[in-house]
Parts: C-alpha cells; sequence; structure tokens
C-alpha cells in the first residue's frame, strides 16, 4: 500500500497544479526570436516551482490566490476626474490600455541619448540588445527566494517596453497605465539597459487592469544612474504583483520611489542585486489604504561588493481594517566589506482594526560592515495632534498633517523636488477626499 504523500508534498503538487490551470487559461506568445530562449526557459520554473502558496514563507502574510487563480477576479473601473499625474512634465509618454500599447497616445518611440522599442515588436530579431537582460536578471533572482509570478511573467509577458540609455537622457520616459475593462488581466515585462556613465528617469502610473503583473529589469552599468518614480492608484478594486530585478555596476546608482493609494490587493517585490563596488541603491515607498486594502512591498538587497550603500525606507497609513506587509532583507555576502545597508519600516494605524505585519531581515558574512534596521507600529501623536487642534485647525486636517509628516521621509528618497512635490499634493487630495 503506497503512502499517504506528507505536507511539503501536496504542498508542491497543489502549486504546480496551479502553474498548469494559469498556463491552459494563458498561453504562452510564439515567439521565435532572441526571447525565444528566455522565455522557454523562464516557463520550465514556472512548471518546476510551480505558483505562489499562501503557506510559502514569503506570502504568509498576503494571500496569492486571486494573482494565480486562471481568471482574474473583475475590477470595476473609476474616472477620478483628475489631471494625469506627471503631466505637466516635459517627458517622453507612452500609454497601455488593459495591457495593449496604445501608439496614438504614446509619443514617437525616440529620443536623444535613448534607444526605444516594443518588445513585442523587438523579439522577432536574430539579436537584439535587451537579450543579455531579458529573463536573466529574473531568473538570478530566483535564488535564494522562489519567485514564480516573475517567472510566469517572463515566460507569458505579451508586450513591454525596452529602454537602453546611452547618455544623460534629460526627459524622463512616462508609462501610463489605463484600465477601461472590468476584466482584463495585463501582463507587461520591461527592460531597462543603462550604459556606462548614462542617466534616465522612468516614471509610472495607472491602474493597468483588472489583474495586472508587471516585471521591471534594470541593469545599471559602471557610473549609470537610475531613477525610477511610480504611483499606483484610481481603481480601488485592482489587483496588482510587480517585481523589479536591478544588478548595479561600479558607482553606479539606482534609486525607485512608489506610491500606493487605493487597490484591493497590491504587492510590490525588490530585488536588487550589488556586483560593483562603491555602488549606491535607495528603494523607497508610501502607501495610504482604507478599508479593504491589502499592501505589501517585499525587497531582498544583496551586497556582493565593496563599498556600497543601500537604503530602504517604507511608510504605511491605514485605517478601516487597511492591511500592510513588509517583509525586507539586507544579505551581505562574504568580501562585501564596508557595506551600509540601512532599512525602516513603519507603519501609522488610525485605528484599532488596521494592521500591520513586518518581517526585517539582516544576514551578514562580511565582519566590516554598518547595517541597521528597524519596524515601528503606531498611533497618531496626541501630544502633537492636540498641539495642532489648539492653534484652531480642524481635527481632520490636523491628521491630514501629521499623516503627510509621517510619510515625508521616504517621499524626501526622491531626489527632483518637483516631482516629490507633486506627490505630496496628491497625497494631500488623497486625504481631504478620505477625511471623516
Amino acid at each position: 500500500m503506497m503512502a499517504a504523500p506528507n505536507r511539503k508534498e501536496a504542498m508542491a503538487a497543489d502549486r504546480r497544479a496551479q502553474a498548469q490551470a494559469r498556463l491552459a487559461a494563458t498561453p504562452m506568445p510564439a515567439v521565435s526570436g532572441w526571447s525565444a530562449a528566455p522565455r522557454e526557459a523562464a516557463l520550465s520554473r514556472v512548471i518546476d516551482l510551480g505558483l505562489p502558496h499562501r503557506r510559502d514563507e514569503y506570502w504568509k502574510f498576503t494571500d496569492p490566490t486571486t494573482l494565480s487563480q486562471p481568471e482574474p477576479v473583475e475590477a470595476a473601473t473609476f474616472d477620478p476626474q483628475e489631471s494625469l499625474i506627471f503631466g505637466a512634465v516635459d517627458r517622453l509618454h507612452l500609454v497601455f490600455v488593459d495591457g495593449v500599447f496604445d501608439a496614438e497616445a504614446s509619443d514617437s518611440l525616440e529620443g536623444e541619448g535613448i534607444e526605444i522599442a516594443r518588445l513585442s515588436e523587438a523579439e522577432g530579431a536574430d539579436i537584439h540588445w535587451a537579450q543579455s537582460v531579458y529573463g536573466v536578471l529574473e531568473a538570478r533572482g530566483q535564488q535564494p527566494v522562489a519567485r514564480p509570478l516573475a517567472a510566469l511573467n517572463t515566460a507569458l509577458a505579451s508586450d513591454g517596453i525596452l529602454i537602453r540609455a546611452t547618455a544623460r537622457v534629460s526627459r524622463p520616459v512616462h508609462i501610463t497605465y489605463l484600465h477601461q475593462q472590468v476584466a482584463s488581466d495585463a501582463i507587461l515585462h520591461h527592460v531597462v539597459k543603462v550604459e556606462p556613465g548614462a542617466e534616465l528617469t522612468l516614471l509610472e502610473n495607472g491602474p493597468a487592469a483588472a489583474r495586472f503583473n508587471k516585471v521591471l529589469e534594470v541593469d545599471v552599468a559602471d557610473g549609470g544612474t537610475f531613477h525610477h518614480i511610480r504611483a499606483q492608484g484610481r481603481d480601488h478594486e485592482r489587483r496588482a504583483v510587480s517585481h523589479i530585478f536591478a544588478r548595479l555596476g561600479k558607482e553606479s546608482t539606482f534609486k525607485s520611489f512608489t506610491l500606493t493609494v487605493n487597490g484591493v490587493l497590491t504587492r510590490n517585490e525588490a530585488v536588487i542585486e550589488f556586483t560593483g563596488d562603491d555602488a549606491v541603491a535607495h528603494i523607497a515607498g508610501a502607501c495610504l489604504g482604507d478599508g479593504s486594502f491589502h499592501h505589501d512591498d517585499t525587497v531582498f538587497i544583496t551586497h556582493d561588493a565593496v563599498n556600497c550603500e543601500s537604503r530602504q525606507v517604507f511608510k504605511k497609513v491605514l485605517r478601516n481594517g487597511a492591511k500592510g506587509v513588509f517583509q525586507g532583507k539586507i544579505l551581505v555576502k562574504e568580501g562585501a566589506q564596508k557595506t551600509d545597508g540601512y532599512q525602516i519600516s513603519q507603519s501609522l494605524l488610525l485605528d484599532d482594526d488596521s494592521q500591520f505585519l513586518a518581517k526585517p531581515e539582516l544576514e551578514i558574512y562580511a565582519d566590516d560592515v554598518a547595517c541597521s534596521h528597524g519596524s515601528t507600529t503606531g498611533a497618531i501623536d496626541e501630544d502633537a495632534l492636540f498641539y495642532i487642534l489648539s492653534r484652531g485647525i480642524p481635527r481632520a486636517e490636523a491628521q491630514g498633517l501629521l499623516v503627510l509628516a509621517f510619510v515625508a521621509e521616504a517621499i524626501e528618497e526622491i531626489e527632483n523636488k518637483d516631482l516629490a512635490g507633486e506627490l505630496t499634493e496628491r497625497l494631500a487630495a488623497w486625504l481631504h477626499r478620505h477625511r471623516r
């Protein structure tokens, strides 16, 4: 008589069954060019790994079911009747509607010091610069923690933007994601390659689809600089999982900031690897959640070079039962001396119904390092609130001022003060609309 499968085997079988069901619902694009090999390799990873299970260590705080199931949960669209964020910036603007590129609404794919192409058009060629990055960083990021939804993206992405910066690019590239169909299911994969000494700023905003799976692979060569600012907002019922995979060369800089308001489920993962000495990576985020809101930031930074600096700064403001998650790890490998690693995650709970779950980690195999992490959860400072109220400011407005002060440390990670100011204004407007 055969023994019943143990719990671990049953979970693995369940993961693989979920993967097969998802793959059957979203067939792999027919590609014969340079991207065929990384897509096939990613498909093998998905079949082997399966899709995330709630009992997985890095998914125990977030239920991945609606991100993994064959069909998306419908999400109502919403017109906020606001001007387009970053709309006043002189930028190269690209638009996707429910995961489909809108050429008429987009600018021409050209600019000084930059090469831009669409994945769906470029991958038919035998050779392309993106083949040294597409699926490569994602595959490297599967160890030591599996990220099967990212592998699924590499295998099944319908389109994406390929950006190669060869000089200092004065105009940011701005990608807007619009959501117009209640059952849309978008899978996009972007690749950015910053050549030695080049500089690029990427802006992103919009809900994208009812369910959105996005991967952004960023390869920053020696002396290169990459700035990334994105705003996730608007449609509240959307569900999204995003991955950033970044590889940093010598004396390079990578800075990313994400603002999130609304969204019933958002999981943002970042996997950053230092491969060159004297590099800098800052990743930050702020989110404001109200009601049926679940927001998960999961970050893994690997120091494998000398004298590198990393910062993680995350702030979450939650109320009416909203839930926030932060999982951040700094891994310092043997020989990565003079590492400076800083990590802070903090939440402000505006009622007793909301929840913040944090899992900060340090794993260090070098002896000449300065690494720290901290995590706090608290309520509004009653003394500070009383002081503002005593100046005749209404309670709702006073609370909004304290919330803005709380998230300020994260927003200050944005070097462009005009863009930081615009995001602060958007936060203030959101708080005004959600006063009580």
